[in-house]
Parts: C-alpha cells; structure tokens; sequence
C-alpha cells in the first residue's frame, strides 16, 4: 500500500548501490543534511521499498549485480517520474547521454564530491515540487477555468477532457505561471523518450482545448530558443 508524505516532513530518498560502505556513507551524509533516507543494495529491493513509500527522489547507481540500473530506469519510467539521479563510475559521454536518455534527471559520476551531489538532489526535488501558493487556485485561461490540485479544465463549470500527456503539461505550467519551461524539462514530465517534437504537437493541442490562438497564443506563449510559459488572465 502506498503511503501517503506526511505535511512538512522532511524528503524521503532511496539510495540504491550494491557497495554497502558508499552506501552507507551516503545514507548518513544525507540524513545529516535534511532529508529521510532508504537503502537497497540491488533493484529487487529498490521494487519493494517503492511499492511501499512515495519517495522524493532516487539515487541510483548503474551497474548493480542482476538487474541493472539503466534496466530499472527503464521500468520505472514506465510507471512514475520521480526524480531519478544515476551515480555511477561509468564516466564516458555516452554512458551518460544513454543515462539522461533513458529517464534520469541527472548524471554524476565516482569519484563525486559530496556537496555537489546534495545541491544536485535538492534541485531536481525543486524542479519536481509544486508550488504551494499556486496548487489550490483555480487559474483563469481565456474562459476556462484550471485547477491546479485537480488537473481538471472546465467552461462555464463543463469538463474539458484532457488526455493524461496534455494534462501534465498543463499542471507543470501552471504550477509556475509565468516562468519559462524548456522543451526538455517538459518532456521529462511526460514520460520515457519523448522528444521535443512531441512537446511541441502536444502544446499545439492544449493552446486549442483552452481557446489560444494558434497564430499569436498569449496563453501559452512560445519563449524563443527556451520553450513555453503559462500567462494566466
């Protein structure tokens, strides 16, 4: 049964790496500095500390005895986009173009310095959070009406359908209006190899769901060389 975060607790991590003394030496260096931490010594473990905790995080190393971590990344990504930040002493480029292709949202590698790898941590948590300010407005966009805590789009209190790709996109803009997102960021959000191609065809769709002129959209406006911002009314 999942569990659901407790208000004001502190960010649960899952430390995931077969080498029990970095392992441990991370789990202790983390909750010195904030957080609540878990650790699995391979991804079977990792599958059943997930099925159990919402965590806010993952660090995962790459190259684990049976099932590796580009192999659990893979799965995971199917189902969930929690952040995901791969450790590892695979240091060659490719090694880490295929561990941010794959899902994660950041690379380090071994040898690491330990405050890199917190500031690292606590900004793709930041870049996950939803804004708390924002969260239970009902944002205003041409006549429709948005809930950011729902993800529900209405007009004159009708329901707007809105696919699961449209409806993530629409929550991550609205949880910063005003504030640019690049086309990469979003594409994380919505899921395992998407390119920003498909962002774009995706944007194209939701400006047309909440009345934005395709043409000169004021809504959701294009930030040239960025991606897109959300501009309520």
């Amino acid at each position: 049964m999942m569990t659901e975060p407790l208000i004001d607790q502190k960010p649960l991590l899952l430390v995931v790496d077969d080498d029990t003394k970095l392992r441990n030496l991370l789990v202790k260096f983390l909750s010195d500095n904030g957080f609540r931490v878990l650790a699995a010594a391979n991804a079977a473990e990792a599958r059943s500390n997930i099925a159990c905790h919402r965590f806010d995080g993952i660090i995962l190393d790459v190259m684990m005895p049976g099932e590796t971590g580009t192999e659990l990344i893979q799965s995971l990504r199917l189902t969930c986009a929690m952040p995901i930040l791969f450790l590892t002493a695979r240091d060659q480029l490719e090694d880490k173009v295929t561990g941010l292709n794959l899902g994660a949202d950041d690379y380090i590698t071994k040898p690491f310095e330990p405050q890199e790898l917190l500031a690292r941590i606590r900004a793709i948590i930041r870049r996950f959070a939803p804004a708390p300010s924002v969260s239970m407005e009902r944002l205003r966009l041409n006549d429709y009406a948005f809930c950011v805590q729902t993800g529900r789009l209405t007009k004159d209190d009708d329901l707007v359908y809105l696919t699961s790709t449209e409806q993530i996109l629409l929550r991550t803009l609205a949880q910063s209006p005003n504030q640019p997102f690049s086309r990469e960021d979003l594409a994380q959000r919505i899921g395992h190899k998407v390119s920003d191609r498909t962002v774009d065809v995706q944007i194209t769709r939701l400006r047309k769901k909440i009345g934005d002129d395709p043409r000169q959209p004021q809504t959701i406006q294009t930030i040239r060389h960025i991606g897109y911002t959300l501009c309520p009314n």
